[in-house]
């Protein structure tokens, strides 16, 4: 077997005792003498699949009695609409727009109601967070969004945005999992589950309980959170593999001590490549110190032939899609929980190499 450090942004790598307990009950799964992608989601077993998922989920997240866990399809980009369509009792909602994904959500909100930019870090081409107090959020706005990790531009919320009685919507795709978060000063989170939860397929969206059952008039029933709340998710067929997959994550995250010790060692994986990056005459990294992600790490040379020629004897090396998002260029590694830190370590070997060889006449 030979596996390659796969950095990509989503769809990303799984831990590979995921991948192997995945492999031996690819055919069967508990003697159910079928596979879970033969199961009928309203099955015995399939039932219990999907209930195990969620409570460990909670036991995972600490996630407090009074919100509903939904395990829902569409991805991420579904939800920049169907928290509009929930939410927006009246018809206005406030945005922090600090990265690409934030963006999209602000426009697409603007669909449903009257959307005001709080703040934004688009002079500085998103490589910083911005920050605000609870002044300057509008009194009578029905909720706040932010977008807690950029995946693109590899930036962090290193504080929670304090909005007092206005829910809190985060999307947290790009950083869910990767370490301990009190879920209560939250109305609303939501992920993709491909980048550090399992398969593409699956949307995770934990939003507490009186914010749901005040859907507009007009909402498409299957984007009524209330009616997937009260079909324990199964409204229609779910991603039921996806949802399989990520249960068996969230068991490998249990058994490996939960997030506090995952985030423990997602800090110690990012120190390394980002103390590397601070000393290199080569390589930069192009987010502000205090916003750096500890899951997506952006950096260039500041030449882009040299930025190519990197990417290209990377992945010939083993360390495949570290090519930048196609709207800022340069290197992007993303690390997430699944990328051992073995990986980090023979990417900052490859690097040093890089550098070595290519620094000649520069």
């Amino acid at each position: 077997m030979s596996r390659v450090y796969n950095f990509s942004a989503g769809p990303s790598m799984l831990p590979l005792p995921v991948l192997e307990k995945a492999q031996k009950e690819l055919i069967e799964q508990g003697g159910s003498g079928m596979s879970v992608m033969e199961m009928s989601h309203r099955s015995k077993p399939y039932e219990a699949i999907i209930n195990s998922a969620e409570a460990n989920l909670r036991k995972l997240m600490e996630i407090p009695d009074n919100y509903k866990v939904l395990f829902l399809q569409g991805g991420a980009t579904l939800q920049f609409a169907s928290v509009p369509m929930n939410l927006m009792k009246k018809g206005k909602a406030d945005y922090i727009v600090s990265g690409q994904f934030s963006k999209k959500a602000a426009d697409e909100a603007k669909k449903f109601g009257e959307v005001r930019i709080v703040a934004s870090s688009a002079d500085k081409n998103f490589s910083y967070v911005p920050t605000v107090s609870k002044s300057d959020f509008s009194t009578d706005a029905d909720y706040v969004h932010i977008c807690s990790n950029n995946t693109i531009f590899g930036t962090v919320y290193n504080y929670t945005p304090e909005t007092g009685d206005i829910p809190l919507v985060a999307d947290m795709s790009s950083n869910i999992l990767s370490k301990p978060i009190d879920i209560s000063k939250y109305g609303l989170i939501y992920a993709g589950a491909q980048k550090n939860m399992g398969p593409a397929g699956l949307t995770v969206v934990i939003v507490r309980e009186d914010l749901i059952g005040n859907a507009r008039a007009g909402t498409p029933t299957i984007l009524d959170y209330k009616v997937q709340a009260d079909n324990d998710s199964m409204y229609n067929t779910p991603a039921c593999y996806s949802i399989y997959v990520a249960g068996l994550v969230f068991e490998w995250l249990l058994e490996l001590g939960g997030l506090a010790e995952m985030e423990k060692i997602n800090v110690r994986k990012a120190g390394k490549l980002y103390d590397y990056l601070d000393s290199s005459l080569m390589f930069k990294p192009t987010a502000e110190k205090a916003y750096r992600s500890i899951m997506n790490v952006c950096f260039v040379t500041g030449d882009e032939e040299l930025d190519k020629k990197f990417c290209s004897e990377a992945a010939k090396a083993g360390f495949v899609n570290i090519k930048g998002h196609r709207s800022v260029g340069g290197m992007r590694a993303s690390i997430y929980n699944a990328m051992p830190e073995e990986g980090i370590e023979k990417l900052v070997a490859f690097m040093s190499e890089f550098e070595k060889n290519n620094l000649k006449g520069r």
